[in-house]
């Protein structure tokens, strides 16, 4: 199983890549009013929450690793990474929105997977790289 854990660096960027894709194809379509942008955007949440869960599952097992330094910081980004694992699922569901209310759920947990995404990546860079990465 640490090898499932071991995946995590390389099963996170995919995902992180698919939802900020998503979130601007989505902030496209809302401004140009073009369907054209929609398509990107379903496809890339449908895509990026399959790939949200593998990540999340590869991360809770790296971090179960006997070789982790459990910390603060660590349980920040478990929580977030998971809270926006499952924005992404909720968004990727409601992306086929077929009534007004589910268009409303589909973006606000799309644009809220967006924002989990980059508090958690924020969080994943500090504990990989520390936070004096960018001082000289």
């Amino acid at each position: 199983m640490a090898f499932i854990g071991r995946l995590h660096p390389l099963l996170i960027h995919f995902p992180i890549a698919l939802v900020i894709a998503a979130v601007l194809a989505e902030g496209a379509a809302m401004v140009t009013a073009n369907d054209r942008w929609r398509t990107v955007a379903h496809s890339n949440v449908r895509a990026g929450a399959v790939f949200a869960v593998l990540a999340t599952i590869a991360g809770w097992r790296l971090a179960l690793a006997p070789d982790m330094e459990a910390s603060p910081l660590l349980e920040w980004h478990r929580w977030v990474g998971t809270f926006a694992a499952g924005a992404t699922f909720v968004a990727a569901l409601a992306a086929a929105h077929r009534s007004a209310l589910q268009m409303r759920i589909y973006r606000i947990a799309l644009f809220a997977a967006g924002m989990l995404v980059a508090v958690t990546g924020h969080f994943g860079g500090l504990l990989v790289w520390g936070a004096n990465f960018l001082r000289p």
